[in-house]
């Protein structure tokens, strides 16, 4: 890790809101929110009436009465997260992706050619929404965690340099749950004890917090809270997983509409695994009831494969497991992830090995949809039912 501030977090405003309000300027300094029986996004107008995301739509207007609703378009936005990572990549060769709209980049052997990580920031934040139209905010600092904390204290549109003098005197006041790993039940054991900033934190003896929260929690806390974070910016690392999700909203869902959803999901995230010429073993069902509760079921496969077919018949088998909770609580989402992935040309074929993982139906559905986009085919399943409220786990 360097002894510079050199470590940038590139992370785009209300990512799905800016979008909507680039391509539709009725929608500029207007309250927005993305998706209708959930909020999958909400404008900067729209937070500052206390809209957040995951909230119920209703929630939501009822903080808001003004604002506008739109559905989600993934399509748009996953063109635009392609255009703003490709400034991040003539910007410096070393991004790591941590999401669609957010990522780190190392400009530590740029200073000769680039200027100083501060100048090479406002140049970045310049070419997004020139090139792209999008307002992003970023943070700068000596290390990835710290960086990450910089650029949400600057939200929004705009940009925070900690200089390595000036970060315990930075970081100390900021409350606790700046802190990554810090959620609710953490916090709260945190203020039992009158520990309310980070600074309180790092007064604290390591095996005072070790003997509070556990070894790892503890020594994990301990060291952000003095930011000592030696993790590099990671170029080329491979995801373990490919994901989707829907919001389904609060209100009765008629028969079919979960499993309508689910298919839909699958399509998706089966084209995304060929795109990415990889293969998975284990399939996930992710869900989420009307008291926010969530739930998980999996299933691994004997050997990995790329088939729609094969996925979607055990996503509903999985689904047909949960039918007893998702009736007996309702549900509000439900989400498909792949998980176990390896390189399809690493992987040895089963017989007989013409495209044994690849049916010929995929191929020319997906080649379709290349072509013409995704609503050029459906299937019979989703007539009647919307399928815009579909937003990724996981980034392409």
């Amino acid at each position: 890790m360097t002894g510079k501030a050199t470590i940038l977090h590139a992370d785009l405003d209300s990512f799905y809101a800016s979008v909507e309000q680039r391509d539709d300027p009725r929608l500029r300094g207007k309250p927005v929110l993305v998706g209708g029986g959930v909020v999958l996004a909400a404008s900067y107008e729209a937070k500052a009436f206390g809209v957040k995301t995951a909230m119920t739509g209703r929630q939501a207007r009822e903080l808001c009465p003004d604002a506008i609703t739109v559905p989600c378009r993934f399509d748009a936005y996953s063109k635009a997260s392609d255009e703003v990572f490709e400034i991040f990549r003539n910007t410096t060769p070393l991004v790591e992706g941590l999401s669609i709209d957010e990522a780190f980049l190392d400009v530590g052997g740029l200073w000769r050619i680039a200027g100083s990580p501060r100048e090479i920031a406002a140049k970045l934040r310049r070419d997004v929404f020139a090139e792209v139209g999008l307002p992003i905010t970023v943070g700068v600092a000596r290390t990835k965690f710290l960086a990450k904390v910089a650029s949400g204290v600057a939200k929004p549109d705009g940009l925070l340099v900690v200089e390595p003098e000036e970060e315990l005197a930075f970081l100390h006041p900021l409350p606790v749950q700046k802190l990554w790993g810090v959620g609710a039940v953490t916090a709260e054991k945190l203020y039992q004890r009158g520990i309310v900033t980070v600074g309180d934190v790092a007064l604290l003896a390591e095996r005072g917090l070790t003997s509070m929260l556990g070894k790892a929690v503890g020594h994990h806390l301990f060291a952000l809270a003095n930011n000592r974070d030696p993790r590099p910016v990671t170029v080329g690392v491979r995801r373990r997983s490919i994901g989707a999700q829907r919001a389904l909203g609060t209100r009765r869902k008629p028969p079919g509409a979960v499993e309508a959803a689910l298919v839909g999901l699958v399509d998706r995230v089966t084209r995304r695994l060929r795109k990415a010429s990889r293969l998975c073993r284990t399939i996930t069902l992710r869900l989420r009831f009307d008291d926010f509760s969530r739930a998980t079921r999996s299933h691994t496969l004997s050997r990995p494969t790329q088939q729609t077919e094969k996925i979607l018949h055990t996503a509903r088998g999985l689904l047909e497991l949960a039918m007893p909770i998702i009736e007996r609580q309702g549900i509000t989402l439900v989400g498909v992830a792949l998980q176990n992935l390896d390189d399809d040309a690493t992987v040895q074929l089963e017989l007989p090995f013409d495209h044994a993982n690849l049916s010929a139906l995929d191929v020319a559905i997906d080649d379709v949809h290349e072509k013409y986009g995704t609503s050029a085919l459906t299937r019979a399943v989703h007539l009647g039912h919307d399928q815009h409220q579909t937003v990724p786990l996981l980034p392409d």
